[in-house]
């Protein structure tokens, strides 16, 4: 089971990065932000349902750190996702990359799908605004996980607010950091843009892990989990 539940998490970082961020780097100029965030959006509600029963579809070390520090993960399970997560990424941005190589004219250097601040954010927000803004919109994905999903999986009508959170959450945070909420989605691409790239990305690695930490308390808060009944004498019988 085990094997499968890595496999899944590769599978699905893969795909993620491949579709999703490949919308920003191949089909921009069609579909501008609101695609590009329905393109997000979509791809992780298929990927819900189809590697949700699973993993419980993850495919983000930020969740799978909601779901630890949530309890419902050992730390041997987050860790073996997160390598997972992080290689399916690199695959997915190395697919990606040399999809773009074959389209004339296409930059592969600088952009790329990666996530910015600064000079490389269409607003021009600094790095304050950029880590501020990475940790409330990964606060919000990783709540709406942890509220939606009572173990660790993915099940039933699941997916559905998931999907639309990460779409409206990139509605949002384009314009601002290209939005990363994930880190293994930043740093996939960011191999393979270079420079800038790589010189912000532990922005974009540390921000979305923070979100993720506060949501998995918030959630402990609002959601607490019923404490355990004293066995009764019949129940016993």
């Amino acid at each position: 089971m085990q094997k499968r539940i890595v496999a899944s998490e590769f599978l699905g970082t893969l795909l993620l990065v491949f579709f999703a961020v490949g919308s920003a780097v191949v089909a921009v100029e069609y579909l501008g932000t609101v695609g590009i965030a329905l393109t997000f959006g979509f791809t992780l509600l298929a990927l819900a349902y189809a590697l949700g029963p699973i993993s419980g579809c993850h495919v983000n070390p930020a969740v799978t750190l909601g779901m630890y520090m949530a309890g419902r993960l050992d730390i041997r399970a987050a860790a073996e996702r997160w390598v997972a997560q992080f290689l399916g990424a690199v695959v997915g941005a190395a697919l990606l990359f040399l999809l773009a190589k074959q389209i004339p004219g296409l930059e592969t250097s600088g952009e790329f799908g990666t996530n910015g601040y600064e000079d490389r954010s269409a607003v021009g927000i600094g790095i304050g605004g950029a880590f501020l803004a990475e940790v409330v919109l990964t606060f919000l994905l990783v709540y709406v996980v942890l509220a939606v999903t009572h173990k660790v999986a993915v099940v039933g009508f699941d997916g559905l607010p998931i999907g639309l959170a990460l779409a409206a959450i990139h509605l949002v945070g384009i314009p601002l950091t290209g939005t990363s909420v994930n880190p293994a989605r930043s740093f996939g691409p960011a191999l393979f843009a270079g420079g800038a790239a790589l010189s912000q990305l532990w922005l974009f690695i540390v921000a979305p892990l923070v979100g993720g930490a506060i949501a998995a308390y918030a959630h402990q808060v609002t959601h607490p989990r019923p404490e355990a009944r004293p066995a009764k004498a019949e129940d016993a019988v």
